[in-house]
């Protein structure tokens, strides 16, 4: 069974050392050749090509194209976003907006739908992309909702892991679905609207316990 690609990388670091300028020219070019030619049309020897390095040496970081997508995602929307200003809704307000903008069109809607496809169908894959890319962030937000409910912002009693997923979902959702586009003001919408709740004061006195 083939050894996750981080502990490919953690070896490589130990042996040599990382060439920090491939470090930051391969996720650029691979975000500029997803945006020029889609998930399906990304290549690791375009990017070796576009990074001015070698396939070879893109093997020995990272296993796959897949692997180079979730590296270069992680890399433009952080791996820990939300911030710690002092302020809960501006806190949320921010980690929100770091992934509306890291699936910003065109890229998300060319990229997110395959990849999670990808996900489905390799397991070695989805640890790393949990590993890299979700769980990190959904760590951060996590900590920005305890943070809240230390200053009395948030109920102590909330189900935080519900709210994590009730906050990331639109974005998830409509980068998927392209339904509806990531506004300038999603981030904003989204928070609010969770935690002013959107019932009135007639349903609450109905079912409100």
């Amino acid at each position: 069974m083939a050894k996750p690609a981080h502990d490919a990388q953690e070896r490589l670091s130990q042996g040599r050392p990382r060439d920090e300028r491939i470090d930051a020219a391969v996720p650029k070019a691979v975000l500029e050749l997803l945006q020029e030619n889609g998930y399906s049309g990304l290549t690791m020897d375009a990017v070796a090509v576009r990074a001015h390095t070698s396939k070879p040496a893109l093997r020995r970081r990272w296993r796959s194209k897949q692997h180079l997508v979730v590296h270069a995602l992680a890399g433009v929307a952080g791996t820990a976003p939300t911030p710690d200003t002092g302020c809960t809704h501006c806190d949320l307000v921010e980690g929100i907006t770091t992934l509306s903008e890291a699936f910003a069109e065109p890229v998300g809607r060319r990229v997110l739908p395959a990849l999670v496809a990808d996900l489905a169908d390799d397991p070695e894959l989805d640890t790393e992309f949990r590993e890299r890319f979700f769980h990190p962030r959904r760590a951060s937000t996590a900590a920005a909702l305890r943070r809240g409910i230390e200053r009395g912002d948030l109920r102590p009693d909330i189900d935080i892991d519900l709210l994590l997923d009730m906050l990331a979902a639109t974005t998830y959702y409509r980068v998927l679905f392209g339904h509806l586009p990531i506004t300038a003001t999603l981030a904003e919408d989204v928070v609010r609207s969770v935690l002013t709740g959107a019932a009135t004061d007639n349903w609450r006195a109905r079912w409100h316990h």
